[in-house]
């Protein structure tokens, strides 16, 4: 069974959070986060997924009982959306990403799955889990860590692994200042995925024992691991030897799109010739909500008024009207109206772009109206008084930012 921790606020993606989830969050010009730890899972062969929710899930729970509800019970085959419900306590949400387990053993224990393959929904990579599991049995092992390979001194923010020439976990640091190095390359370190694997029953034992250490918080980096690596088996299964790539893809893809920054240079990468991330790759396709729309529109063949978009991902439903988009991404049911230029940006889903704006280097919020003649990636200054603008000059934009502009 796949057990998604879908929970995460994403305090860092801003107003982007406002009213969705990390997981909840747009990406790639047609998806969401969660579809890609998700369509992990269905590409690998896991018929039983959970994903537990909990920071203003509404905009989550709507997008998985829309794209995510083909599984069928009488194939075994089973989708369970578990919201903080006080199923433990009539006073207590969930506490952490362990307490986000422990509160539905229950549920878990009905369907009696051998192994548990708990995943973050809020990280982008193609990841094939069969090569872990079967390590995880291999080594018998009482949990396997997915890990990258990070240079040592990029690791601060991670969980880091210190670990044997078997990989086996000998220590486990939360954030270090100090990364340890990696047997025969001390540069590299080897940092958390947010991925484990364990055989269910040992699982519960954990989440029990934690359940019942007054000082514990109730999160698997920081309380479960550790208990782990210190009295068992913990292993580390490098995310080499599972990544999925198609045959342009050239590094082993992940990304944790948690900043605006990096947000909006993920999205923005998907518009190279040859991106580092393939969704075109049929193989591993990523599974998602596929809303009904026509096919996207470009109007206009004027010299001085020609839809165009180079170097673009557009969604359908989307019109360009004699505007010109460039290294861009347009959600479903984008309208950019005569005369706008967007360049370098990200517009998600309903957004309308007023005639004659210009716009480069944005992020806009789904339903985002642009106001006609809007100017946004010229004056930084300005920039900064009326939007949310990042130290590498991305601007986000968002409804109430427009509002409370001057007429």
């Amino acid at each position: 069974m796949a057990y998604v921790l879908a929970g995460g606020r994403g305090s860092r993606l801003y107003e982007l959070t406002d009213r969705r989830a990390k997981p909840a969050v747009y990406f790639g010009g047609k998806t969401r986060i969660i579809d890609f730890a998700l369509s992990n899972a269905l590409n690998s062969g896991i018929r039983r997924i959970g994903v537990a929710t909990q920071y203003k899930a509404h905009s989550l729970i709507r997008h998985l009982q829309r794209g995510w509800n083909f599984f069928r019970p009488e194939r075994n085959e089973s989708f369970d959306i578990l919201p903080a419900s006080q199923r433990v306590s009539e006073t207590q949400w969930y506490e952490g990403t362990a307490d986000a387990v422990f509160q539905n053993i229950d549920i878990i224990e009905a369907y009696n799955p051998e192994y548990m393959v708990i995943l973050a929904g809020d990280h982008i990579y193609k990841m094939d889990y069969e090569p872990m599991l079967q390590q995880h049995v291999d080594q018998n092992a009482d949990v396997t860590v997915g890990c990258l390979e990070v240079a040592r001194l990029e690791a601060t923010g991670f969980g880091v692994m210190q670990v044997d020439i078997a990989d086996r976990i000998e220590s486990f640091f939360e954030k270090p200042a100090d990364p340890p190095g990696m047997p025969g390359n001390p540069d590299m370190a080897l940092a958390s995925m947010g991925i484990y694997v364990f055989k269910t029953n040992f699982l519960f034992e954990l989440l029990r024992r934690d359940a019942a250490d007054s000082q514990s918080t109730r999160d698997f980096g920081k309380d479960i691991i550790p208990y782990v690596v210190s009295s068992g088996k913990a292993v580390a299964h490098r995310f080499s030897g599972s990544c999925v790539k198609g045959d342009a893809e050239a590094e082993a893809y992940w990304r944790d799109a948690g900043t605006i920054d990096a947000y909006w240079e993920a999205n923005i990468d998907l518009t190279s010739v040859i991106p580092a991330l393939d969704l075109y790759d049929t193989s591993w396709p990523i599974w998602t909500y596929g809303e009904i729309t026509p096919p996207a529109k470009f109007v206009h063949d004027e010299d001085a008024r020609r839809g165009t978009a180079l170097n673009s991902l557009v969604a359908g439903g989307c019109i360009v009207s004699g505007a010109h988009v460039r290294k861009s991404l347009l959600f479903s049911g984008v309208n950019v109206h005569s005369h706008a230029y967007v360049h370098g940006s990200v517009v998600q889903p309903y957004a309308d772009i007023g005639r004659a704006a210009r716009l480069r280097n944005v992020v806009i919020d789904r339903g985002v109206v642009i106001p006609p003649g809007l100017v946004v990636g010229e004056d930084p200054a300005l920039d900064a008084q009326r939007f949310r603008r990042t130290e590498k000059g991305v601007a986000l934009i968002t409804q109430p930012m427009i509002d409370r502009l001057p007429k």
